[in-house]
Parts: structure tokens; C-alpha cells; sequence
């Protein structure tokens, strides 16, 4: 890699592009998660139970997985300038919904509407991919994705002081509030600061709308089956919040939404053979075609490191509380270490799959991941508390350096489809957070741990035995209807 064309502190060309998208990324993630260190007002002045308080959280993250597919395909269609600041503006206006909300149902509803503006993610990593040449494309992608996720950390740092500063009851909605101006406004510079291209690129079209092209039978059975976790990710919502267990919904109202979830599917089903029915019939052009076992290792990765990351993050801080006598405090800032090292484990991830390939660095993180995982499973109250906290930061570097790895990867598959498989993928990373949270309801920690290593070590074996490294070519089909060949590494 040529590390002198790799300009951090710049503001020009794809550089400033990469500096706006992280920013937007980051706005984004500091809307989503805003009620999050705020939530002990928001319960004290709304006298919520704690299954209510579970409720909120876990509408927080429901929308996001089938948003995360339509962005994708709206990225795809329309391109990012237009899609993130849509992403940016809506959001805002919600966030500003859930500020002045009065009831609990209207904390509910603006809180599962605001899951939408986790689905800005996908945008960045199709713009960040129009820009950047795959030599330095792993390292961009890291720090947008790294960058960007420190939004959810900036508001636990931040959100509490800034609604002491604004004081009162009504602290709190002022500073959620207006993180929601926030988004609204970086909208506008958004919009005026980006171009989708480079100036005289080609910005690649899917052929055809709502599902991602397949080019093969065999690859079309294996997208349809990719589609049944998102699936059962969402009906495990419903189940969760239903009579059985938070009982926040009603036995009809259950059933109701698991029937909705159930036409999403097959409306699905229905785009999917709409879309790709053709391969069976006619076969796709050799120098069209891509692999979609790609595609669906890469979403497994990623619900590996970024599914597990959503979940051992939620609950590292009580597990030190319980595990270790120390305060509640200094639990919080420790559980909140695992998400700090975003900032140079995704980038890190990038930088090595750039060097040393795709592949092989999936491979090594996978690895780490397992290891750290099992090593976890194994602390108790007898150990040091400082030889925890390294093992926690060790699992943690290899987790974001897998995240890092996997958007690496993504958009050399087939660039016209780059906003979906980002979107696939990043939908899979909040499966994999639902599942995994599932899994700690049922089992101890300890247990939960050893869980996710053996889960890391059964997609080690399948990325180990299935997954090719990118071709160093890829072609695409020109609006005049020539073939142009696309260089990728």
C-alpha cells in the first residue's frame, strides 16, 4: 500500500468526502443511541417499570434490520448524497418527536422510528467505496465505521452534562432535542459538500429494484435462505415483548405482528424471484456473474464480531458490577471500553486486510475473537481486576478489527450492489445482537461467553473453507451497454 496517498488531515478530494461521511455516521449513532445515559431521567419522569425500560431498548434496535435492507437498496438506486441527508433529516425530525413525547406509547413509537437512522451506516460504505481505490479502501472504510460508532460513546460522555446544563426536568428533552438539530442541520451540509463520484466516474445502478441481483441457481436459493434470520430476528422482538415474557404487548396485538413479519417475508420471497427468476431460464454473462457464498460469509462474520460487540456491550458494565466490588461508575466506564476501541480496531482491521488480504485477516480476527471469547468464559471474582480488563480490550481490538475486516471486503464484490450487501450485512450485525441477547437471557455469563467463541470458531471453519479472496477484477456494465473492467486490488 502506498501510504503517502493516504492524507488523514486534509480536506480535499475523497479525503474531505471521508471526513463528512464519518461525521454523518457519527451524528447518526449519537441520535440513536442519545436515550441511552439519559435513560434514568426519562424513567424517573415517567415512572417506567423495568420491563418498560427493557421495551424501549429493545424497540431501539427492531427497525433497523429491515431499514438497513431498504437503505441499501436506496443507496444503490438513487445514490449517497441523497439517501444519508433524507437519513439525516428524518431522523432529526423523529429524535425531535421522542424529545417532546408525553406518554409512554409515544416514547415506544418515536424510539422504534428512530431505529431507522441505524441504517445510516450502509450510505457511508457505498460513497466511501466510489472514492477510494482498494488499496487504501479497508483503511478508509475503518475509520468511517470506527470514527462513527464513537457517536454512541460521545453520548454517554456527553448528554449527561449537557442536560444539567440545560437544568430542570425537561434537561433531558433539551439535550436529546437537540442532537436532533444537529442531524437536521449537518443535512443540509451534507448535501452540499458531497458528490456521489469522483468528478467523470460512473455511478453503477443495480438493472433492477427491491432485491439484490444473484447471478446463479444456486446462488438464489442461498439469498433466499440468507433472508430467513431477518426474519426470525424480528419475530424474536415480538416474542420478547409479548405476554409471555415483557408482556408489553397484547396476545392479539402478538399475533397480529408476527403475521406482518410473515407477509415482510414473503413480499421478500416474491422480489427475490421477481428480481433474479431469470437465471433459470437464461444464464447471467461469465464476466457478470459474482458469488454470493461472499456475501453470506461476509454477513456471518459480521454478525460474529458486530452482533456480539451489540451485545457484550450491554451488558459488560453490569457483569463488572456483579463480578468485581467496585462501583457502579467505574463498572459503566470499563463496560464502555469495549466500544472505545473502535477508533483503532475497525481502521486497524482495514489497514491489515489492505496489506495482507481480505481473507487471511478475517481469518486471524475470527480467530481472535474465539480466543478472546473462551478466555472470558473463564473470569471469576478471583481474578485481578486489571488482568480482566486487558482480556475484555484484547477481545475487544479483534472484534472492531473483524467489523473493520468484513467492510474491507464488501464493496469489491460487485460495485452497482455495494449499498445492498453493506446493507445485508449490517442488518445481520443487529440479528446477531438480538440472538446473542436472547442467548445471555437464557444462560450465565460465563456461558454466554463461551457461546460466542464457539460460534466464531464454526464461521472461522466456513470463511476458512468456502470464501475466495476479491478477483482483482470486477467488471461493470456502462449505461451505453459496453463492459468496462473495474480494478479492485
Amino acid at each position: 500500500m502506498n501510504e503517502q496517498s493516504f492524507r488523514f488531515f486534509s480536506f480535499e478530494g475523497k479525503t474531505r468526502i471521508l471526513h463528512l461521511s464519518w461525521m454523518a455516521f457519527f451524528i447518526t449513532f449519537l441520535v440513536w443511541f442519545n436515550h441511552a445515559p439519559l435513560m434514568a431521567a426519562i424513567r424517573e419522569q415517567f415512572g417506567l417499570t423495568n420491563a418498560e425500560v427493557n421495551t424501549l431498548l429493545l424497540l431501539n434496535v427492531a427497525l433497523t434490520i429491515p431499514a438497513r435492507i431498504l437503505i441499501g437498496m436506496l443507496v444503490d438506486a438513487l445514490g449517497p448524497r441523497k439517501v444519508y441527508s433524507l437519513v439525516l433529516v428524518i431522523s432529526g425530525v423523529i429524535c425531535l418527536g421522542f424529545s417532546l413525547a408525553q406518554t409512554f406509547e409515544q416514547l415506544a413509537i418515536s424510539r422504534f422510528l428512530l431505529g431507522f437512522v441505524g441504517a445510516g451506516f450502509v450510505v457511508g460504505i457505498r460513497l466511501i467505496s466510489e472514492w477510494y481505490p482498494a488499496r487504501e479502501l479497508g483503511l478508509a472504510e475503518g475509520i468511517y465505521g470506527g470514527w462513527g460508532n464513537f457517536g454512541a460513546a460521545f453520548a454517554g460522555l456527553s448528554l449527561p452534562t449537557l442536560a444539567l446544563f440545560f437544568g430542570g426536568d425537561d434537561g433531558w428533552r433539551c439535550a436529546v432535542g437537540t442532537t436532533g438539530l444537529i442531524a437536521i442541520a449537518y443535512a443540509g451540509v451534507f448535501y452540499a459538500m458531497v458528490r456521489d463520484t469522483p468528478k467523470g466516474s460512473t455511478y453503477f445502478k443495480p438493472k433492477k429494484g427491491g432485491a439484490m441481483e444473484v447471478t446463479s441457481k444456486g446462488d438464489f436459493f442461498l439469498y433466499m435462505l440468507m433472508n430467513l434470520p431477518l426474519s426470525i430476528a424480528l419475530a424474536l422482538i415480538v416474542w420478547k415483548l409479548g405476554p409471555t415474557n415483557l408482556n408489553m404487548l397484547s396476545e392479539s396485538t402478538t399475533y397480529i405482528l408476527y403475521g406482518v413479519v410473515v407477509l415482510m417475508l414473503a413480499f421478500q420471497l416474491l422480489r427475490i424471484w421477481q428480481v433474479n427468476g431469470h437465471v433459470f431460464n437464461k444464464p447471467v454473462p461469465e464476466f457478470d456473474r459474482y458469488p454470493f457464498k461472499q456475501v453470506a460469509l461476509l454477513n456471518l462474520t459480521y454478525m460474529a464480531s458486530f452482533g456480539s460487540e451489540l451485545a457484550v456491550v450491554s451488558m459488560l458494565p453490569l457483569y463488572f458490577l456483579d463480578t468485581f466490588d467496585i462501583s457502579p461508575v467505574l463498572a459503566g466506564m470499563l463496560g464502555g471500553s469495549f466500544a472505545l476501541m473502535n477508533l483503532i480496531g475497525r481502521p486497524g482491521g482495514g489497514y491489515v486486510a489492505d496489506r495482507f488480504g481480505r481473507k487471511l485477516t478475517i481469518l486471524l480476527t475470527l480467530a481472535g475473537i474465539a480466543g478472546g471469547y473462551l478466555m472470558m468464559g473463564q473470569i471469576n471474582s478471583d481474578w485481578p481486576l486489571a488482568l480482566a480488563v486487558l482480556l475484555v480490550l484484547f477481545c475487544s481490538v479483534f472484534v472492531q478489527a473483524g467489523c473493520g475486516a468484513v467492510y474491507a471486503s464488501v464493496p469489491l464484490i460487485k460495485r452497482r450492489l455495494t449499498g445492498q450487501v453493506a446493507g445485508m450485512a449490517g442488518a445481520y450485525g443487529n440479528v446477531g445482537g438480538v440472538v446473542f441477547l436472547l442467548v445471555l437471557s437464557l444462560v450465565s455469563p460465563a456461558m454466554f461467553f463461551v457461546v460466542l467463541g464457539i460460534f466464531a470458531i464454526a464461521i472461522l471453519i466456513m470463511v476458512g473453507i468456502f470464501m475466495d479472496e476479491p478477483s482483482p477484477q470486477t467488471s461493470e456494465v456502462m449505461p451505453d451497454g459496453s463492459v468496462r473492467m473495474i480494478e479492485v486490488s
